[in-house]
């Protein structure tokens, strides 16, 4: 099956389809600009010749009017000249004029008459070569003054023109074809360049960043554009990769405790005491659990990119009533109705990680508070946290010395999770001293 043209110009080449653009919309512009050039220069020049005609005929016909014509009549332009009386006898003519033979019969002088403009006539019956324009005036005592002027030249000039515009105007194509090749050729250097940077990119050269031009145009903010991306995937992959090496070092710990356990009470089941390994081992995998659901709630907010699962009215009073009431140490001090918009099992996530932290820190109680501004502060008394280490605990697998114990210490993902989601939500959270103590305060805004 043959391939339609359409097909064949969609399989070249950019620079090709540009330049072959370019040429085409160029030669149909020169076509037409040399048409109307040559139609209003061919007007022009007529009209001029009209205008100089009728000056003509109109002294011929003052002086006819006058009775004071010459034989011959004179004009210093060269103009054929003709009076004709009612009868239809030439009375005076130009020198070198025919007397016998009017250059217009009395049907073509009246028609012209009519018409009120001059025509084209054959000037060789006449013996003059070329075309002639003729100009016709009526005069007193039944008259006619017939005026012509050959516009031979006129034409001879035009098809001069014509000539050169025709042979001119595909050298002019050539040209602008060649130019728009090497100038669409250089501009799109900068794209082969990119192009061959990004083959260059492979697994093994993640760090390696695409060529930027030194020019400020398009393709400068496309390069710029994808080294952005480039580095936030590079950071993504490093997120990834450091959390899959965190992730598989926080799982040792508690399977080769459930392994030991179980080793040695399979070695020694005579002298084993089983409610206590199935205590441990519980524990152990409880551990396991929770850290399972923190892997897959980070998983889940970076897989929808900073976004919240859901975006409706939520009674942010109720989720800090129905989460505090879980909790014997919590006081709640304040709790003014607030409305926001998010998810509202992700907003009790964020507080349940805070009351979690807060209860395993603290020395006798936490208390909570909400105001009307969209302000939730988790309080604890216990021995808060170095001023210096208060942005670092919001990292992925990040545990302060005193909470790396199995028994006090989670995986260091509970932070790192409220972090992400009151992003999330367009909220901040930090870490303030509560001398003594630490308050944890998120700030969400407010629906209105």
């Amino acid at each position: 099956m043959a391939e339609s043209p359409l097909g064949w110009w969609r399989r070249q080449g950019l620079r090709f389809r540009l330049t072959v653009a370019a040429a085409a919309v160029l030669a149909l512009a020169l076509a037409l600009s040399a048409s109307v050039l040559l139609n209003v220069l061919d007007r022009a020049l007529i009209d001029t010749v009209d205008d100089t005609t009728r000056q003509q005929a109109q002294t011929v016909r003052v002086q006819a009017d006058a009775g004071t014509l010459t034989s011959p009549i004179s004009t210093h332009d060269g103009t054929i000249v003709q009076v004709i009386d009612a009868s239809g006898r030439i009375t005076h003519v130009t020198y070198g004029t025919d007397r016998l033979v009017p250059l217009l019969d009395a049907r073509a002088r009246e028609r012209v008459l009519a018409q009120g403009r001059a025509t084209f006539l054959d000037g060789r019956p006449y013996a003059i070569p070329g075309p002639l324009r003729v100009m016709v005036l009526r005069a007193d005592r039944g008259q006619t003054v017939v005026a012509a002027r050959p516009v031979g030249e006129i034409q001879t000039s035009l098809a001069v023109a014509g000539r050169v515009l025709f042979t001119g105007t595909p050298v002019l194509i050539v040209l602008l074809a060649v130019a728009s090749w090497i100038m669409i050729g250089r501009t799109l250097r900068p794209i082969t360049a990119l192009r061959t940077g990004a083959a260059e990119i492979t697994h093994t050269a993640r760090s390696r960043r695409l060529p930027v031009p030194q020019s400020h145009d398009e393709v400068h903010a496309l390069a710029t554009t994808l080294n952005g991306m480039l580095a936030r995937l590079e950071e993504a992959e490093q997120r990834q990769r450091a959390l899959v090496s965190d992730a598989a070092h926080e799982l040792r710990s508690p399977l080769a405790s459930i392994r030991l356990q179980l080793e040695v009470a399979l070695g020694h089941p005579e002298g084993q005491d089983w409610s206590e390994t199935a205590e441990g081992v519980l524990e152990d995998t409880m551990r396991l659990s929770r850290l399972a659901e923190d892997l897959l709630a980070l998983a889940r907010l970076d897989e929808r990119g900073g976004v919240p699962a859901r975006r409706e009215p939520v009674q942010l009073d109720e989720v800090v009533r129905q989460v505090a009431d879980r909790y014997a140490e919590a006081r709640l001090t304040a709790c003014e109705p607030v409305v926001v918009r998010g998810d509202a099992l992700d907003l009790s996530r964020v507080l349940t990680n805070l009351m979690d932290n807060a209860a395993r820190h603290t020395s006798s109680k936490v208390e909570v508070a909400l105001t009307a501004d969209g302000v939730l502060t988790v309080t604890d008394d216990g021995p808060g946290i170095p001023e210096q280490d208060r942005e670092r605990v919001f990292n992925r697998f990040t545990r302060l010395d005193s909470g790396r114990s199995r028994d006090e210490g989670g995986a260091g993902l509970g932070l790192a999770i409220v972090r992400e989601t009151v992003r999330a939500h367009g909220g901040t959270v930090c870490l303030e001293d509560a001398v003594p103590g630490l308050r944890a305060v998120v700030r969400l805004p407010v629906a209105r």
